[in-house]
């Protein structure tokens, strides 16, 4: 066979692979297609089988509970109107802002978006059914929030009455006192597990030296490999338990016990510890549960004459 008959061979499977790969991808957006059929129209909007295997898929992997085919149609069904009722009141949530969401996510499990991205196709979810959750979450809750504004408020009468109800767990911790702490974080640098290894000593050894902020701090930035960032300030509301009650404990001056991160060892210097007249964690949790009562309230009685005024047609 000569070069030009391979060649000319060649060229004719080339075309065959990408015309079978054209059919197939006909064949997924054809109405007879299983998972391209149209179970339902949202003012117009399609949901497809698909987008429900989607949905179940994806609810599984975000809460680790399965739902029906048909709590998961009336989902998508939801977020179609949400998504569309927030077009009609020129609220159209960016890309930008689903990007900030996932880089969010992402960041509370310590891993990139990239990562995160091919956590979710691993399980069989697509990035574009995660996004679709998101643009429409983030768009109803600004409307809810903005829309709801005065009903949502939450006061400190309202704190008080829910703490001194029967039925709080959290009766007895009324008169709990809130602190705000001004925390330096300090960090000895490693590239890898073995020089983490020996950070993690120096660091104790660092710990017994340290005595007052004002001098600790200035032996800590002549290290080698150290850092000591600015200051943050936090109320006891902001901390895990654990954590407020180490501060609680500690001197003020000194360094709370190391910790390894992908920088290396973290210690937080505690600098300052003040009474606070903000929420104490006792009074946070009660507002918060108060808000997200109220929040979803109003959310189900907008989004229930959401449904009223739209087309809904199930196929």
């Amino acid at each position: 066979m000569s070069k030009m008959q391979k060649r000319i061979e060649r060229l004719g499977s080339a075309r065959r692979t990408i015309v079978a790969a054209l059919v197939t991808a006909i064949l997924l957006l054809v109405p007879g297609s299983a998972f391209a059929q149209v179970v339902a129209l949202v003012n117009g909007a399609p949901i497809t089988e698909l987008d429900i295997a989607q949905r179940i898929k994806l609810n599984q992997v975000t809460t680790g509970k399965p739902i029906s085919r048909k709590d998961a149609l009336e989902q998508l069904i939801d977020d179609h109107l949400k998504i569309s009722v927030g077009k009609r009141y020129g609220l159209n949530v960016s890309d930008k802002e689903i990007d900030q969401a996932i880089s969010n996510m992402a960041e509370r499990s310590h891993i990139s978006s990239d990562q995160l991205e091919k956590s979710l196709n691993a399980r069989g979810v697509s990035i574009a059914a995660f996004r679709l959750k998101l643009r429409a979450d983030i768009g109803w809750s600004q409307m809810v929030r903005g829309r709801y504004s005065a009903s949502l408020q939450v006061n400190d009468a309202d704190i008080r009455h829910a703490m001194q109800s029967g039925d709080n767990p959290d009766k007895n911790k009324a008169d709990e006192v809130g602190y705000s702490y001004t925390l330096y974080p300090v960090i000895l640098i490693a590239s890898d597990q073995a020089q983490a290894a020996g950070r993690a000593r120096e660091a104790e050894n660092l710990r017994a030296r340290f005595q007052s902020c004002d001098q600790g701090l200035k032996m800590v930035r002549l290290l080698r490999g150290a850092v000591v960032r600015e200051p943050v300030v936090k109320g006891s509301a902001d901390l895990p338990p654990p954590l407020r009650e180490t501060l609680d404990k500690m001197d003020i001056g000194k360094l709370t016990a190391p910790e390894v991160t992908p920088q290396g060892i973290q210690m937080f210097a505690l600098c300052d510890r003040r009474k606070s007249s903000t929420d104490t964690p006792a009074e946070r949790a009660i507002r918060q549960q108060l808000f997200s009562e109220r929040f979803e309230a109003e959310s189900k009685k907008f989004l229930a004459e959401v449904r009223r005024q739209s087309m809904i047609e199930y196929k």
